[in-house]
């Protein structure tokens, strides 16, 4: 797959997972003692699969033992305060409820102990030696400072893109402080911007108003990754009340790929949420693959480096320029708008990139656009 990805010129990144094991109590009840006894039987019966399977040595021998018990382990504790940092990163995410009762044990939690942090460096080392371009640190915020900083040594991160994933609602948020720890103590390292989603979100509210975009309080551009919607907020049910309305979707997109700021992450899946959500419909559904997405990334690639000036600012309407080379506009209301540009090219052509529509300035670069009810627009310069 990576091979294939990288003939397209198309970097594959590995979503990771270090803090913490499955929930298999139900399987091997507190026996944290990885792989099992019942893999290590099979893999004596079914050697040469586990071999073709095998993605490093854990010690050196052919995975004939377990590589992990229950030393590797936090001690069994849910956690129930998320904004204790003690909690956070030493107890088990599960359910929060009373710890006499098993189910809400969760998922076992690693610590960082010198073998623990040995095994995912060769697990980095093994996926960065495959091909693979960049990490997705599931949970970031579980795991201690410490084991971080161990673990993505400066081998493993030279010429990787490395993003956490911590879940901030906005910069007062509680929670917030993992966010910013984790960025300070970690120059090297990037991460959701989840502070501008939540911006996002509550601009296309019914109260919401369009100038709140034009110098949003997010993280900073160098060290964010932008988005409209992930992975977790159709498929995981604490999370869907942050779906957007589809309309809204796509002006959010029309703003992290026309702004200048972020690495945009553009959702797309094979209808994995429709089994347990009938009503999404399939929405995502090889959404990269829309001709209005592959417009505004077109954009997006035009005007990299152009520096954004925002022209005029409403409760409906925003627009702003990519340098004199391209112009964005977004009207989130029901009713078109319009709005005087100045600053680009004098006499210049600008095609928007969907509809091949094209304006042309006058003898002092100015333009008069008008964005119709709920839509974009994003013009090049031909």
């Amino acid at each position: 797959m990576i091979d294939a990805m990288k003939s397209r010129g198309i970097s594959v990144y590995a979503d990771i997972v270090l803090n913490h094991m499955a929930n298999e109590y139900q399987s091997r009840g507190w026996d944290l003692s990885y792989p099992g006894a019942a893999v290590l039987s099979d893999y004596a019966n079914r050697w040469d699969y586990y071999q073709s399977q095998k993605l490093y040595n854990s010690d050196g021998d052919d995975l004939d033992k377990n590589f992990l018990g229950s030393g590797d382990f936090h001690d069994r504790q849910v956690i129930h305060d998320y904004n204790n940092t003690g909690q956070v990163q030493y107890g088990w995410l599960g359910a929060a409820g009373d710890n006499n009762n098993i189910s809400d044990f969760g998922l076992p939690d690693l610590n960082d102990n010198s073998w623990v942090v040995s095994q995912q460096q060769q697990y980095l080392k093994a996926l960065k030696a495959m091909g693979i371009k960049g990490f997705r640190i599931d949970a970031a915020k579980h795991m201690t400072e410490a084991q971080i900083k161990a673990i993505f040594t400066p081998e493993i991160i030279q010429g990787m893109y490395v993003f956490g994933e911590i879940i901030s609602g906005n910069k007062s948020a509680s929670d917030y402080h993992f966010l910013s720890d984790y960025l300070s103590q970690n120059p090297e390292h990037n991460a959701y911007d989840f502070p501008l989603f939540t911006i996002i979100k509550n601009t296309f509210s019914f109260s919401g108003k369009m100038s709140d975009l034009s110098d949003p309080d997010g993280l900073n551009k160098f060290r964010a990754l932008t988005f409209v919607v992930t992975h977790d907020i159709p498929n995981n049910d604490i999370f869907r009340g942050n779906i957007m309305d589809p309309t809204d979707e796509k002006l959010g997109y029309a703003y992290i790929l026309g702004r200048d700021g972020g690495v945009p992450m553009v959702y797309s899946d094979h209808g994995e949420s429709n089994a347990s959500h009938p009503e999404d419909n399939s929405r995502w559904v090889n959404y990269y693959n829309r001709s209005d997405i592959k417009a505004m990334i077109r954009f997006h690639n035009s005007v990299q480096g152009q520096p954004m000036t925002v022209v005029k600012a409403s409760d409906c309407i925003l627009l702003f320029r990519r340098g004199d080379q391209g112009l964005v506009g977004i009207n989130k209301c029901g009713t078109a708008e319009s709005g005087w540009v100045s600053g680009l090219d004098s006499n210049k052509g600008y095609q928007e990139t969907l509809d091949d529509s094209t304006f042309y300035t006058d003898g002092n670069g100015g333009v008069n656009v008008t964005i119709p009810a709920r839509s974009s627009r994003m013009w090049l310069e031909q």
